[in-house]
């Protein structure tokens, strides 16, 4: 099978449906404000300063971690690239977690009396991004489109 194939794989199960849903408009908001300056965020130029400034997070990852929360999560919602939009966002993820929220807990600070935010936000989103990994975008998406255009060409193609 064809890289491009494994890319838009997909069942047409709903359990992948709601991880990749689930998992898109939570991210949404954090993209849109490293990108966008929305819900309170920095935008693209104060995001890319504070990660490679204050965290010396090189130019070229800090782009991609922006990149990876906004288009990775309308890639989810749309189901369009959704096994790389997911592994872009489980990559930040375990990013988070080894170098800021790991040395905070496993628990998030809903009291406000620890120094930062724990990780078992983090572990969610990532177990909703190894759900899509592994079993593709699932019903309702542009993923499932394009697999059934590139299988037609495909059975066209051998006939």
């Amino acid at each position: 099978m064809k890289a491009i194939q494994l890319i838009f794989k997909t069942s047409n199960s709903t359990a992948p449906l709601i991880a990749r849903l689930m998992l898109g408009i939570v991210m949404f908001p954090h993209g849109t404000q490293k990108m966008l300056g929305w819900f309170g965020g920095y935008g693209f130029s104060g995001t890319m300063n504070s990660f490679t400034g204050a965290m010396h997070i090189p130019a070229a990852l800090a782009f991609l971690a922006i990149l990876a929360e906004f288009a990775g999560s309308l890639g989810l919602i749309t189901g369009l690239l959704s096994r790389v939009a997911a592994f872009g966002i489980a990559t930040n993820m375990v990013v988070a977690i080894a170098t800021v929220h790991g040395a905070n807990g496993f628990f998030m600070n809903w009291f406000g009396n620890q120094k930062g935010e724990g990780f078992e936000y983090h572990l969610l989103a990532i177990g909703l991004a190894l759900v899509v990994l592994i079993h593709g975008a699932g019903k309702a998406s542009l993923d499932a489109v394009i697999q059934r255009k590139l299988t037609a060409g495909k059975a066209a193609a051998t006939t």
